[in-house]
């Protein structure tokens, strides 16, 4: 049986489909060019650092050479020099442990609090925040300015703060939401890092932790928390709420609802959050250059140092960047069927 002919005028043909589930001609040729276009600005830059890799300091003073064995004859110096004689693996190590216990803290902790603010309804009091940010301030200039042990100084506001909790606290009426609640968690990524770097220094310092992953762990889970926090709530807020009333009256508690019937529900979305939280912990720069010295020192940090005096070691550098992206792209392609499945849960509402 001959197929029916298309007797539409050319510029139709053209431009409309003749079904709704497929492209016409010009629609479908933009849309692979787009596609196309796209992929080549993604893998270009990719396939560059992989080739400079093998390079030597002349090819690469000399290139631009593209094509191995044909441009330039393929070496592997840099990663000798890299992986024998300079030894990255203790970065390495330090990057790995440090992105996985930091988002791993994160997302536990960040998705309790995104949990409580979907499910349980907060009235803070605004003169309690207001003592706390005082004594706060209080604390930071005694150990700042007059020398004062910061345990003492921490431990005397704490008790300052429950005595106030006791007495003219709890007779203030203005109070915050859980609306409230969610901007200022929020608002905390809105400050420019460079702007907190300073103060965490110190305080590390006073700490004697400088130069230590649990310096960097602490960090990266409290930086991270607001995005987590942010991402999880609507993962959260898109349960029906009738399974978690069904589980209390079968007599399960809030962490047992959690644990057993939140958390697998919205695993999707906690799979993109990892990844995302991941990224972010693995290629941080500022945080791990000014808290870390030569034993906590991060893979970001060691690519910063191949800016020598001679100038920047392109080949040296390029070795180190595909070791540092090559684990992402497994994790990402490992979980790639969780991440789209938990993106498209949080772009539907309602």
């Amino acid at each position: 049986m001959t197929p029916p002919v298309d007797d539409r005028p050319l510029l139709r043909r053209l431009f409309e489909p003749k079904r709704l589930d497929e492209l016409a001609p010009v629609p479908r040729l933009l849309t692979y060019g787009t596609l196309a276009f796209w992929s080549l600005g993604v893998l270009f830059p990719l396939y560059w650092v992989i080739v400079t890799s093998f390079k030597i300091e002349v090819q690469v003073d000399s290139g631009p050479y593209y094509l191995p064995f044909i441009d330039f004859r393929p070496t592997l110096g840099a990663w000798k020099f890299m992986v024998l004689e300079n030894n990255f693996f203790g970065p390495y190590m330090n990057s790995v442990v440090v992105a996985l216990s930091s988002t791993i803290l994160a997302l536990l902790i960040g998705a309790l609090a995104a949990y409580a603010l979907v499910r349980i309804r907060f009235r803070v009091r605004l003169a309690a925040v207001l003592c706390f940010l005082i004594l706060l301030v209080g604390v930071i200039v005694a150990v700042a300015a007059f020398g004062v042990p910061w345990l003492l100084a921490t431990v005397i506001a704490i008790a300052l703060f429950l005595l106030a909790l006791a007495t003219f606290v709890r007779r203030t009426r203005p109070a915050l939401g859980n609306h409230d609640i969610e901007f200022w968690m929020i608002s905390n990524r809105i400050m420019p890092p460079i702007v907190a770097v300073l103060p965490i220094y110190v305080m590390f310092q006073h700490l004697h932790l400088l130069d230590t992953r649990t310096a960097l762990i602490a960090t990266y889970t409290g930086v991270n928390l607001p995005i987590v926090v942010w991402l999880t709530r609507d993962f959260f807020a898109a349960i029906p709420i009738d399974l978690e009333e069904s589980a209390e009256i079968d007599g399960a508690s809030k962490f047992s609802v959690f644990f057993t019937i939140a958390l697998p529900l919205v695993r999707s979305g906690l799979a993109a959050t990892f990844m995302l939280v991941l990224i972010l912990s693995w290629n941080e720069f500022l945080l791990a250059l000014f808290l870390t010295n030569a034993d906590a020192q991060t893979m970001p940090v060691l690519v910063a140092a191949q800016n020598t005096t001679r100038g920047p070691q392109w080949w040296d550098m390029s070795v180190l960047i595909v070791v540092m992206i090559a684990p992402v792209i497994v994790i990402a392609a490992f979980l790639q069927k969780h991440i789209a499945r938990g993106l498209l849960v949080g772009a539907v509402k309602g």
